[in-house]
């Protein structure tokens, strides 16, 4: 089939605006919408934390950063990866980020649960009990992050979540009827002290097109799945988008501008929580312990009970 835009042969259809593509005319079309995006979001000067994964979404956040940044003398991109401690799994993953790193000579920073909390994420997972790996994880990987782009003095930290992502979670704060923590999803404008604020690069690029630009690019993909993600509820709301997407192409973007017209509303009833540091940790938190030390002390409670 022939790109819509050209002579050229065409690479992919994209079923939402009803184009052929060819592999120039799709770098472009992804690369356009980043870019707006960036600048909508805003790119403060100075350093740039990006959260480097190893995995594809987050290996296309990081490079058109670096592509849009590297000759800019007042911006400079750090990877930061967190290793969770997923044996057979994020080992590899590790050694992407390296490469990639090593590739683009971008600053890599890694930390990893074990060192931070004590426990990898398998150890926690023997004694969760009635919480998913993914409850501990979420919590420990925010927890990890903040703290190196803190050190490192970071204005900002761009995260991989894709278009797909974005509309799982704007329908599962929905489903459960939590409208304030929707008021506070990433992009954040508003600057809180201790707390790294969080754009979106990827916000409107859906799933397959971070594959595909990945693949384009050369860049090592993995095809693995984390372990623990079958217990985690998203899953429920990916296949579901999925098939709605399938039937109704459009369907993801339509969840995520809705979700953009009332957003100033709910900003408006739900302001940002005031934070405090943490008595324990120093990390900002809304109660006097943070959910990271909370728990940290569980997880230990339950290993000398053992």
């Amino acid at each position: 089939m022939q790109c819509s835009k050209c002579s050229k042969e065409a690479i992919t259809f994209i079923r939402y605006n009803g184009t052929y593509l060819c592999r120039q005319h799709f770098i472009e079309f992804v690369e356009k919408r980043v870019r707006k995006e960036i600048r909508k979001q805003g790119l403060p000067k100075g350093n740039i934390a990006v959260a480097l994964s190893g995995g594809k979404d987050s290996l296309v956040a990081c490079y058109l950063l670096w592509k849009i940044t590297h000759k800019d003398t007042t911006r400079h991109i750090h990877a930061i990866t967190v290793d969770e401690g997923i044996t057979g799994y994020r080992d590899k993953t590790i050694e992407i980020a390296k490469k990639f790193c090593n590739e683009y000579d971008i600053p890599h920073h890694i930390i990893s649960f074990k060192d931070e909390i004590g426990f990898t994420l398998d150890e926690i997972s023997r004694v969760r009990k009635e919480l998913a790996e993914c409850t501990y994880c979420g919590v420990f990987r925010r927890y990890c992050l903040n703290k190196v782009a803190m050190e490192i003095d970071a204005k900002v930290m761009a995260m991989g979540h894709n278009l797909d992502d974005v509309a799982q979670t704007i329908l599962m704060n929905f489903v459960r009827s939590d409208i304030e923590r929707m008021a506070r999803m990433a992009p954040h404008k508003k600057v809180q002290p201790g707390l790294i604020p969080r754009i979106l690069p990827l916000r409107t690029i859906p799933e397959k097109e971070t594959t595909l630009y990945a693949y384009i690019k050369g860049f090592d993909v993995s095809e693995d799945e984390c372990p623990y993600a079958i217990r985690a509820m998203r899953g429920v709301y990916r296949d579901f988008i999925m098939q709605l997407e399938e039937k109704h192409p459009g369907s993801r973007h339509s969840i995520l501008k809705s979700f953009l017209e009332i957003e100033d509303c709910l900003r408006q009833k739900y302001p940002p929580a005031n934070l405090k540091p943490c008595e324990i940790c120093g990390q900002p938190s809304s109660e006097p312990i943070c959910m990271a030390c909370q728990l940290k002390k569980k997880i230990k409670e339950r290993y000398s009970e053992k």
